[in-house]
């Protein structure tokens, strides 16, 4: 978040019209893509869906999300003078479809938006840019956000232009598709808002068929306790056995509700202003990947959204990938990350080691290292191994 200040505010209709031409104008200078204007608030339909969402327990261990409810329900709740929100949008679409990278099982697959530097720096860079020519302009006050302060952005930027949120409960755009970034820019300017975009999703339900978890109950539902992107991101436990085979090779995110949205054949690919990814987080070797400690880990994803996760959790996805590779050339790192300092990552190799090897040679390792093993969860994955090579 971020705020600039300055006295007075055009209040005639003619000044607020030019005002509102010259940010667009000033919005694709700094490399965004749409402008969408939204009120600040949300509608009671939203918050309802909203608060039904949370006592079913969707948000899984995303506490923060029902502890700053009354924030994220109500806009001005956290600037109480806004009165109306800008939005604006940053297309990331990417140079090839990212479901040509799920077979290879060989690499991890990161999600789109993550092969590249943080998109939160990018963002914010821009909305300041876009903020700073706001207030000398318009003389308004204005705080701006991207994705990390207790703000509801895609229900406030369906209630504009910008672009509705489709079953997959991701906004969609009908000039950018499903992949483009959102920032707000919050400000005391009462501008119009836009007549809210019509949803065009119709009878298609692409984005839940491709998703491989099952993760949603319905259209416009998502269970994220059952998202692959939540597992592999914000879930800090050992991964359910259930959605390890489903995974596949998804390392960081996944894209495939995102990918599977026929309205992408008119995303724009991201301008060289925009996020582009690096050559090396396309299709990333997982032998490369088992390789990492906590230095390595941090060098190679020195300013990207992975390196938050830390080095245990993304070696744990990566070893998920690797079960499902069954490639015989991973099992001299697998069987190293057997005795590895973090639980989290040696019951996944657990996993990983007994979908690769005999059932003789699962047996071995675990009498060797199941008698010290100090972790529950680690060793309920060598008492499964256990069930597993009876059957």
């Amino acid at each position: 978040m971020a705020r600039a200040s300055t006295t007075g505010a055009p209040s005639a209709p003619s000044a607020l019209s030019a005002t509102v031409a010259g940010l667009r104008e000033e919005a694709r200078a700094a490399g965004f893509d749409a402008v969408g204007i939204a009120p600040a608030h949300l509608s009671d339909e939203t918050v309802a869906r909203y608060r039904a969402w949370l006592a079913a327990g969707c948000h899984g261990d995303m506490q923060w999300m029902a502890e700053t409810a009354d924030r994220r329900e109500t806009p001005v709740t956290l600037w109480p003078e806004a009165k109306s929100v800008i939005l604006l949008a940053m297309s990331y679409g990417p140079d090839q479809d990212p479901a040509l990278n799920v077979p290879a099982a060989d690499c991890g697959n990161i999600s789109v938006y993550a092969r590249n530097k943080d998109y939160h720096d990018l963002v914010k860079k821009r909305l300041k840019r876009v903020a700073r020519w706001l207030v000398a302009q318009s003389g308004a006050d204005v705080k701006v956000f991207v994705d990390t302060a207790p703000v509801l952005e895609k229900p406030i930027a369906a209630q504009s232009t910008l672009g509705w949120q489709g079953k997959h409960t991701n906004l969609v755009s009908s000039d950018l598709g499903s992949w483009f970034f959102i920032g707000s820019i919050f400000t005391t300017l009462a501008l119009k808002a836009d007549p809210p975009h019509r949803n065009q999703c119709g009878s298609c339900q692409a984005c839940l068929d491709a998703c491989p978890t099952d993760a949603f109950t319905g259209p416009y539902r998502l269970d994220a306790r059952r998202c692959i992107s939540y597992l592999t991101i914000e879930y800090k436990g050992h991964i359910p056995d259930e959605f390890r085979v489903p995974m596949g090779n998804r390392i960081y995110g996944c894209d495939d509700c995102l990918a599977a949205c026929p309205w992408n054949k008119f995303a724009q690919e991201a301008s060289e202003m925009a996020l582009q990814a690096r050559d090396d987080l396309k299709s990333p070797p997982l032998s490369d990947l088992l390789a990492f400690d906590d230095a390595a880990f941090r060098s190679f994803f020195q300013g990207s959204p992975i390196k938050r996760i830390g080095r245990d959790r993304f070696i744990r996805n990566a070893l998920i990938a690797a079960g499902n590779a069954h490639d015989q050339t991973l099992r001299p790192k697998i069987e190293t990350l057997l005795q590895d300092e973090s639980p989290l990552v040696r019951a996944m190799a657990v996993w990983a080691f007994q979908r690769l090897v005999c059932a003789e040679e699962v047996a071995r390792q675990r009498n060797r290292l199941m008698p010290t093993e100090v972790d529950a969860g680690v060793k309920a994955e060598w008492l499964r191994s256990l069930s597993q090579s009876r059957q």
